[in-house]
């Protein structure tokens, strides 16, 4: 279920690490790489100072980057890393103008490690910003916005943590840990309930949500034994109907999670809110958020 999982877990270190040496790799070629501008321009000697500026206002998210970067680009090198201060935290509301962090060292290291840093920091810091503007519409209404799987290949584990810095919750991680019974899984099985049963009898361990459509459907989920349903693409007083049913089961069967998706926008956002769900999924804060341009400005 969303909010059982832990929402204020920060990026793996295990990810991280990959994920700053596949892009070092693509930017400088294959370990130790090289870049040909600045390492024929400046000598490896020369020391430099700079700072990361937010060029724009948003809410940053993957500060951890910049430490992660300068490390690896260091060791590749074989150059001291240069001396980090960060000045913010992810999550902060930050605006144009404000430092990031402070940095001064090495200008090799800095200077290659520059674009990395900032691609990251651009895409996380653009998704936590959509993120936020859901999570301040929704405040007060009892309705969370939730992620979906709709990221980018090989950034999933940034974009869902900048889900999190930015106010909204994760739900499942992938296909592993929580089960989405939609349309193909039902015409597969033959029933909302028959798919329902199935997956309890093999994968007895893993929550189950159903996709549905109507009050039928969310009836045999609910019999077959979900207990996390998704309305998609239903007009409001229709799902606020379908709501308060479902509620009104609760006291025999026990906690429904109900969660709305499909065509949401800000501008409704608390009117689907106001049906009684308890989440609105987006996938667009992963899929469509524009980035937040963040600049390295070196002395």
């Amino acid at each position: 279920m969303p909010e059982d999982l832990p929402q204020d877990r920060p990026l793996r270190a295990s990810w991280l690490a990959s994920a700053v040496g596949e892009a070092l790799d693509e930017d400088l070629g294959a370990d130790p790489g090289r870049d040909v501008t600045t390492q024929a321009t400046i000598p490896a000697s020369a020391q430099v100072s700079g700072a990361i500026v937010m060029r724009e206002p948003g809410v940053i998210a993957g500060i951890p980057v910049i430490a992660e970067a300068l490390g690896q680009v260091a060791e590749r090198l074989s150059l001291p890393q240069p001396v980090l201060e960060v000045r913010a935290t992810d999550g902060d509301r930050l605006d144009a103008g404000a430092k990031v962090a402070e940095l001064s060292g090495a200008g090799h290291v800095i200077l290659i490690a520059e674009r990395t840093i900032l691609n990251f920091l651009s895409r996380a810091t653009g998704i936590a910003s959509h993120t936020r503007q859901w999570a301040d519409a929704l405040e007060g209404t009892g309705a969370r916005v939730l992620d979906t799987r709709k990221t980018t290949p090989g950034l999933r584990e940034l974009e869902k943590y900048a889900v999190r810095v930015g106010g909204g919750v994760n739900k499942r991680s992938g296909l592993h840990d929580c089960a989405m019974v939609k349309d193909n899984h039902i015409l597969a099985a033959g029933s909302v309930g028959a798919a329902v049963l199935a997956i309890h009898a093999r994968f007895p361990d893993v929550p189950v949500q159903v996709e549905v459509e109507s009050r039928e459907q969310a009836r045999e989920a609910i019999d077959a034994g979900a207990r996390f349903l998704m309305i998609d693409n239903m007009a409001p007083d229709a799902m606020r109907a379908l709501v308060l049913e479902v509620r009104e089961l609760e006291p025999e069967v026990g906690r429904i999670r109900l969660e709305a998706t499909g065509g949401l926008i800000l501008a409704t956002a608390r009117e689907v809110a106001s049906t009684g769900v308890d989440y609105m999924s987006v996938g667009a804060l992963t899929h469509s958020s524009p980035i937040v341009d963040l600049a390295l400005d070196v002395s």
